[in-house]
């Protein structure tokens, strides 16, 4: 059964991927096209399937490659690839995530579910394993920025790319924190893997939640929402 939320917190750090920003669909449907095969099924559900399969751990006990294909492996047999085509369709999905701004198609209902999480009066930050350009892209979407803007203002956009560490290692959720002033017990965190969310978040000591619209983890042992505007719900209530 899913974890409970814990008293409120003073912050929530977010994720892109998944939360924001999901892959576009129609460079996705492209690459299956090229391996020979075009899938009939929700390209957004296939990403959550895809997280689902990604191994939780450190990178010393599984490298970074397998973990990545399992990830794709989870995303292929979501859209029913048939066995014979998947070394075909896996090269060329590959091929696609390889460039960051893959990721560019707005999650339905997250531009609102943020408005009302900075009604709530929370302080806002951003984690991202991305490529150094992410705050721009948010920016330029007119979802967020750091400060007053067009966008929601966060307080920090902290993307691996610019800052050289990943999660799920503790470090990049401790440089949003000291960007913050915020200690980690007063923090949680919102992201859509768990091989890297939640065990980055619990290695730093914040309160991981999934993003889980598609109840792919009921069984869980940590809290779950399937939207940001459900988060900002259970942040006002606590």
């Amino acid at each position: 059964m899913a974890a409970q939320f814990p008293a409120p917190p003073k912050a929530v750090l977010l994720d892109v991927g998944g939360i924001f920003l999901v892959p576009e669909h129609d460079r996705i449907m492209g690459a299956f096209t090229r391996g020979g095969f075009t899938p009939s099924v929700d390209l957004d559900r296939a990403h959550y399937a895809g997280a689902v399969a990604f191994p939780a751990g450190t990178d010393d006990e599984l490298d970074w490659a397998t973990r990545w294909r399992a990830y794709l492996d989870g995303y292929m047999t979501e859209c029913a690839t048939p066995d014979d085509l998947r070394e075909e369709v896996h090269e060329h999905l590959d091929s696609e995530f390889a460039d960051a701004a893959l990721w560019i198609q707005e999650v339905p209902g997250a531009r609102e579910g943020l408005k009302a999480l900075a009604d709530s009066g929370v302080r806002l930050g951003i984690i991202s394993n991305a490529d150094g350009m992410i705050g721009q892209r948010l920016a330029d979407l007119e979802i967020l920025q750091v400060g007053p803007g067009i966008g929601v203002a966060v307080e920090c956009v902290i993307d691996s790319g610019a800052v050289g560490v990943m999660k799920p290692d503790p470090r990049i959720f401790h440089l949003a924190l000291d960007a913050m002033g915020i200690a980690a017990g007063d923090a949680w965190y919102v992201g859509d893997m768990p091989g890297i969310d939640i065990v980055g978040a619990r290695a730093a000591g914040l309160q991981p939640v999934l993003m889980d619209p598609y109840q792919f983890h009921l069984e869980a042992d940590y809290s779950r929402v399937g939207s940001l505007a459900e988060l900002a719900g259970i942040v006002a209530a606590t």
